[in-house]
């Protein structure tokens, strides 16, 4: 039995070296250019970095992977460990909009990991190269395009000797409520995530023999844990093939991964709220007919809240397409649990809770229930604490989400104070003197358990207190988007400031679809009146801003801190002066 995903570098190079375990989307049409990497070529390219690593001394150290989207981050991936090499995934500045805030997340990386080597893409490596001389910090680590090593080099490898408690990689978080952090992964948190993954989304022999092998379709950023655990080391683990494509490409043509799935007929496929809703604004009638989604069983959906009124509208608008309703799969999972925690049964509808049942009666009971993320893995346990008594909720009491398991990852990378409050949580004695035995992680979510279903609800960092209420910021952003169809979905940020003599209140800063500038003064009051109608509360302000404005991370979440602090500072692309109540 393999012990690591290292050992099945062997296992399936010599049980299948001709399948394909990757084909990648070039230009991401399906009828485009495409790559595709054997199980063979896989494991001779991973070996030949592996090879280059060990020859330089570089096993026990890090090293930071920055390639453009493609296969080969696949193969430096494993190449890191199967050298004993801990990989550190990260995002290439150039070629990107932001550039200069790439560019220092990347050097701030670079140096939390203390990162001996970099590997990449040829054009990513120029770049870094004629960066150096500006870089001081980034002068003195070796640099190295991977597509440059020759395959002949696997000959060299050595097998690294890992044992589980070594660290496979750092998965930096993507910092929605604080700065990056890197979450050290094991080889076995990972081993036993991919087996919680597979278990919950029911990847079974059978299903991959129903697929013919094809298991995902996926464009999700792979130096994010959605992207890398689940369509790119799910797929090696289980020996399966999937096709993958560029974010960019995604969101430029959102068309394009529904086409895939159409095209490539995978048993799963998914992403964040905000991919359904992307996928949904362009279905023409026109385009859903020429979509087959028949072989689409399971359509994951976490990373951000789950709205209802998207699964709903997802369902119908492509069951014409062969679409099942019992297809859409919300989940929940974070970086610190590897990745998976809970997920529904396969073959079932979602679980909904109306607006009543959730404790939230003032919301619209058709877009506001709140969506049941499954159950825990086997072998994950989940609580639902008090977070500032530490004592066990019972079951519907809302309050912090408490993980236990082998998949909880070891802690942060050399911040013990950080890994002692987050990695090593334990309850306190209830009312009868009772308590849950064990060491929890902390995972800052807020939810409840209802018959063992887990519900999350929002972000405890972000909860709103307003007249002595608890408001959830996610409520207030549907509330709002509902208001006008100019507003984008998935855009809009809700935080609180200082009313002076009234306190803390509500303030929403919204992106619009192009130049509404015109019409900003009906969508604010559109806004207001709904605001008000569904939470029950005075909006402070409501700030219009361009497509593209407010800040998220790689996975799509909302930064509503960094919104809020661009709004105190003044600096969001306003379309006009805000509107003051």
């Amino acid at each position: 039995m393999a012990r690591s995903l290292v050992d099945l570098l062997t296992e399936h190079a010599d049980r299948q070296p001709d399948r394909t375990a990757y084909r990648f989307l070039v230009t991401g049409e399906s009828d485009g250019e495409v790559r595709e990497l054997s199980y063979r070529a896989l494991a001779t390219r991973s070996r030949a970095i592996a090879a280059w690593l060990q020859d330089r001394g570089l096993a026990g150290s890090r090293a930071m992977l920055l390639y453009p989207p493609g296969l080969e981050f696949v193969c430096g991936f494993l190449g890191c460990l199967a050298a004993g090499v801990t990989a550190v995934p990260g995002v290439p500045p150039q070629g990107r909009s932001d550039n200069r805030r790439a560019l220092n997340r990347m050097r701030r990386l670079i140096d939390d990991a203390d990162a001996g080597v970099v590997l990449g893409g040829r054009e990513t490596i120029a770049a870094l190269d004629g960066m150096a001389a500006h870089l001081p910090d980034l002068a003195d680590v070796p640099r190295v395009a991977t597509e440059d090593i020759p395959d002949e080099a696997a000959a060299s490898w050595r097998e690294p000797g890992v044992g589980e408690g070594d660290l496979a990689f750092l998965q930096y978080t993507s910092g929605s409520t604080s700065a990056p952090r890197g979450v050290m992964v094991t080889h076995g948190n990972l081993m036993d995530n991919e087996r919680v993954l597979t278990r919950q989304m029911g990847h079974t022999p059978e299903i991959l023999a129903e697929h013919a092998d094809e298991l995902f379709v996926s464009w999700l950023p792979v130096y994010h844990d959605m992207g890398l655990i689940a369509p790119v080391l799910n797929t090696f683990y289980l020996g399966a093939t999937s096709t993958l494509f560029s974010p960019l490409h995604f969101l430029q043509r959102p068309d394009r991964w529904l086409t895939a799935v159409s095209r490539y007929r995978p048993y799963s496929s998914g992403g964040p709220n905000f991919a359904y809703e992307l996928a949904l604004k362009h279905a023409t009638p026109a385009f859903v007919d020429g979509l087959d989604l028949s072989a689409w069983k399971l359509a994951f959906n976490g990373a951000e809240p789950v709205r209802p009124a998207t699964l709903r509208r997802f369902a119908d608008t492509f069951g014409p397409a062969g679409f099942r309703r019992d297809a859409l799969y919300p989940c929940y999972g974070l970086a610190e649990a590897t990745l998976m925690v809970s997920g529904g049964p396969v073959d079932a509808p979602p679980v909904l809770l109306d607006a009543a049942e959730a404790g939230r009666p003032r919301l619209d009971p058709a877009d506001a229930a709140a969506v049941g993320c499954g159950r825990p893995g086997e072998g994950v346990t989940v609580a639902v604490a008090d977070p500032e008594r530490k004592v066990e909720l019972a079951d519907g009491e809302t309050g912090e989400i408490w993980v236990a398991g082998a998949s909880v990852a070891k802690g942060y990378w050399r911040n013990a104070v950080a890994t002692r409050e987050t990695f090593r949580a334990a309850f306190a004695p209830g009312p009868d003197g009772t308590r849950r035995e064990g060491r929890f992680l902390r995972t800052g979510d807020l939810g409840f358990l209802r018959g063992g279903e887990l519900f999350v609800t929002g972000r405890l960092k972000d909860l709103m207190v307003l007249d002595g209420r608890n408001h959830y910021p996610q409520d207030l952003e549907l509330a709002a988007e509902s208001a006008h169809p100019a507003l984008r979905p998935g855009c809009t940020a809700a935080f609180s400031v200082d009313g002076g003599a009234e306190g803390e209140r509500p303030v929403l800063v919204a992106e619009t679809e192009g130049d509404m500038a015109g019409e900003a003064e009906k969508i604010a009051d559109a806004v207001r009146a709904a605001v008000g109608d569904a939470c029950g509360l005075p909006v402070h302000d409501v700030v219009l801003v361009r497509p593209g404005t407010i800040p998220k991370t790689s996975s799509g979440k909302i930064q509503r801190r960094a919104t809020r602090t661009a709004y105190l500072g003044g600096t969001l692309a306003v379309l006009e002066a805000p509107v003051m109540s």
